[in-house]
C-alpha cells in the first residue's frame, strides 16, 4: 500500500514573503567593524579563533542551544529528597553546552593564559561574539576573567583557584576545588540597605584562629544580589570589626563537606534569565581573606574593574545581534510593492543605527586595547596609563549601556509584530539590553566614578583628551567638541547636576575619533553631524543626503539578497 501523501502546511494559503531565518552566519567574518578593530588594536593574530567562535554563535545549532536556555529558566533545589539542605541550582543541559563552548573559547581566560600585545582585545572580541550566542552564560564567564587579576595579587588564596580558573575546561559538577578540572569564581558584594554603597554592608566576619591575609573567618550576613551562585567560589565583602575586607568564600570545604552559603531564592529578573543570581546568608560560612583587614573596597574595585569592561562589551554584542536581525528582516522582506530596505525611512533609520552599533564596537575594543596598555605582557600595572584605562572603562560602560535598551527598541520595531514574538529572538534581545547599565554601578554611579576621577587623576583628563586629539583635523565638529571638552572637564566635578551630559559628549567625541581613525570616513562624517554639538536626537534622523546605502551595505550580515 502506497504511503499517504503529506498534506501541504495550510490548505487556505501559501507562505510567502517571510524572512529565512538568520542562521549559520559567522558573525565575526560577517561584521567588518568588528574584523577592523580587532586589526587596529593589535589582535590580529586571534583571526582564527574569533573566526571559529564566530562560526559557532551563529550556527543554527548554537542558536537553538540559546532559546532552549531561556525557556527552560534555571531552579534552587534546597533540599534533597530526604531533607538535606543541597542549596543546587539546576540548569537545562543547552545552559553547559554554551558554557562549554564559551570556556573552550577561553572567552573568561585568553590574556591570563596568552598574556601576549593585543590578548584584552582579543578576549573582547571573543566576549563580543558569545554575547551574540547567548548573553546569560557571558555573566560567570565575565567574573571569572575578573577574579584573576585579584587572585594574583594575593599569592597566599591563589592557589588552587587561579589555575582552575584560567582552565579552559568546564567542570559543572559540584565537589571541593581539589577534585575539579575547572573552576568558576562569581561575587556577591551588594546587601539589601545599601546597593552600590558597599560602606553600608552589614556582614561581619570573625577569625578562626589566626587573622590575616589567607587565614580563615567565618562569615555571618546575607547578600542581596549573588551573581552567578552555581559557581565554585565567591568574591565577597564583610566587615572585620569596622574594616571592610575582601573574602574568598568557597562553596565547597576541603573536607568535602557543604559551605554554609545557604540560598534563599532565585532572583525573578526582567531578562537574562538564562543565568542564575540569588539571595543568599552566609550562616557561619568559610572564607578566606583576601588582602589586609580593611582592604576590601580596593580589591574588589579591581574585578569590578575588569567586568565594566564586559558590561560595555556585552552592550555593544546586543547592538550588534539585533542590528543584524533588523537588516536581515528589511532585506526580505516586502510592503508596498518594495523591500523595507529600499524604503527611504527605513533606509534612513537603519543607517543611523549602524552608525551607533560601528561607534559602539570601536569604543569598547579601545577598551581592551587600553587594558592591554595598562597591564602589559606580564598582567603587570603600567603606571603611565592606568588613569586613562580608568576613565574611558567607565565611559565606555555608562555611553553604551545607556544607549541600547532604544537600540533595541528600534531594531524590534523593524521586525513589526514578527519582532514582538517570543519565537524572535528579539524580545530576549530587548529584555537584556537594560541590564548591563545597571550591572557594576547604574548610569549615575558610573557618572560619579568619572567626575572623582577627573577630580583626582588630571591625567587621566589629560589622557583622556590626548586620545581625542589623535583626530584632530579630521572634521570641524570634532575638533569644536574636543575644545569644549578642554574647557569644561577641568570643572566638571563642579557641575554635578550637569554631569551626565557632559560625559555622553566626551563618550560620542572619543567615539567620532574612532570612527575617523579606524572606521568609514563617510560614517565617521554622518556620526559627527547628527550627534555632536548637542544634535543627538531619536533614531532615524539623519539627512537624506548622506551615503545611507553605502552605511548599511557595510552591515549587511548576509550581503545584497
Amino acid at each position: 500500500m502506497p504511503s499517504p501523501q503529506p498534506l501541504p502546511s495550510h490548505r487556505t494559503h501559501e507562505v510567502t514573503n517571510q524572512p529565512p531565518p538568520l542562521e549559520n552566519c559567522n558573525v565575526f567574518t560577517a561584521d567588518p567593524c568588528l574584523q577592523a578593530s580587532v586589526a587596529a588594536f593589535g589582535a590580529e593574530w586571534a583571526r582564527p579563533r574569533l573566526e571559529a567562535l564566530g562560526a559557532i554563535a551563529g550556527s543554527a545549532e548554537t542558536i537553538a542551544l540559546a532559546r532552549q536556555a531561556n525557556r527552560n529558566i534555571p531552579t534552587l533545589v534546597s533540599h534533597d529528597r530526604f531533607g538535606h539542605r543541597i542549596d543546587e541550582v539546576e540548569f537545562h543541559p543547552a545552559w553547559h553546552e554554551l558554557m562549554t563552548i564559551g570556556t573552550g573559547a577561553e572567552v573568561h581566560s585568553l590574556p591570563w593564559n596568552d598574556p601576549r600585545p593585543g590578548a584584552h582585545v582579543a578576549r573582547a572580541a571573543l566576549a563580543f561574539l558569545m554575547n551574540q550566542a547567548e548573553n546569560g552564560v557571558c555573566c560567570p564567564l565575565a567574573m571569572t576573567f575578573a577574579a584573576v587579576p585579584v587572585l594574583r595579587r594575593h599569592a597566599e588564596v591563589a592557589e588552587p583557584w587561579e589555575r582552575l580558573a584560567r582552565s579552559a575546561d568546564y567542570d559543572r559538577r559540584p565537589v571541593p576545588a581539589a577534585g575539579k578540572r575547572a573552576a568558576l569564581v562569581g561575587m556577591a558584594m551588594t546587601e539589601k540597605q545599601g546597593g552600590s554603597d558597599l560602606r553600608a554592608n552589614s556582614t561581619r566576619a570573625a577569625a578562626i584562629g589566626a587573622s590575616g591575609p589567607g587565614n580563615a573567618y567565618r562569615l555571618t550576613g546575607h547578600k542581596w544580589f549573588c551573581s552567578a551562585p552555581m559557581s565554585d567560589a565567591f568574591l565577597t565583602l564583610a566587615y572585620v570589626d569596622d574594616r571592610l575586607s575582601c573574602f574568598l568564600a568557597p562553596r565547597w570545604l576541603p573536607d568535602g563537606g557543604r559551605n554554609a552559603i545557604l540560598l534563599q531564592r532565585l532572583k525573578d529578573k526582567l531578562g537574562n534569565r538564562s543565568n542564575a543570581s540569588a539571595e543568599i546568608e552566609y550562616d557561619g560560612a568559610v572564607a578566606y581573606l583576601v588582602g589586609e583587614e580593611g582592604r576590601g573596597v580596593p580589591a574588589i574595585i579591581e574585578m569590578v574593574h575588569h567586568t565594566r569592561l564586559d558590561a560595555a562589551v556585552s552592550a555593544a554584542g546586543v547592538m550588534r545581534l539585533a542590528l543584524t536581525q533588523a537588516i536581515h528582516h528589511a532585506t526580505h522582506r516586502r510592503a508596498f510593492q518594495r523591500r523595507l530596505i529600499d524604503q527611504p525611512l527605513m533606509l534612513n533609520l537603519l543607517a543611523d543605527l549602524c552608525l551607533e552599533s560601528e561607534a559602539s564596537t570601536l569604543l569598547a575594543l579601545r577598551v581592551g586595547k587600553a587594558f592591554d596598555d595598562a597591564e602589559g605582557a606580564g598582567g603587570q600595572d603600567r603606571q603611565d596609563t592606568r588613569a586613562f584605562v580608568r576613565i574611558v572603562t567607565a565611559l565606555a560602560k555608562f555611553w553604551i549601556c545607556q544607549r541600547v535598551p532604544a537600540f533595541a527598541f528600534e531594531c524590534l520595531q523593524c521586525l513589526g509584530g514578527n519582532g514582538y514574538i517570543e519565537d524572535s529572538v528579539m524580545p530576549r534581545l530587548y529584555r537584556e539590553a537594560p541590564v548591563n547599565a545597571i550591572w557594576e554601578g547604574c548610569g549615575n554611579v558610573m557618572v560619579l566614578d568619572i567626575l572623582r576621577t577627573l577630580e583626582k587623576e588630571p591625567e587621566a583628563r589629560e589622557g583622556l583628551l590626548a586620545e581625542l586629539d589623535l583626530a584632530r583635523g579630521a572634521d570641524a565638529d570634532l575638533d569644536c567638541a574636543i575644545d569644549e571638552l578642554r574647557q569644561a572637564l577641568p570643572v566638571a566635578a563642579a557641575h554635578e547636576s550637569r554631569a551626565r551630559r557632559l560625559v555622553g559628549e566626551a563618550a560620542q567625541a572619543l567615539q567620532a575619533a574612532l570612527l575617523f581613525r579606524h572606521g568609514d570616513a563617510a560614517a565617521a562624517s554622518a556620526f559627527c553631524r547628527s550627534r555632536l554639538g548637542g544634535r543627538a536626537a531619536g533614531y532615524g534622523m539623519l539627512a537624506g543626503d548622506w551615503p545611507l546605502a553605502g552605511i548599511v551595505a557595510r552591515n549587511w550580515p548576509t550581503g545584497p539578497a
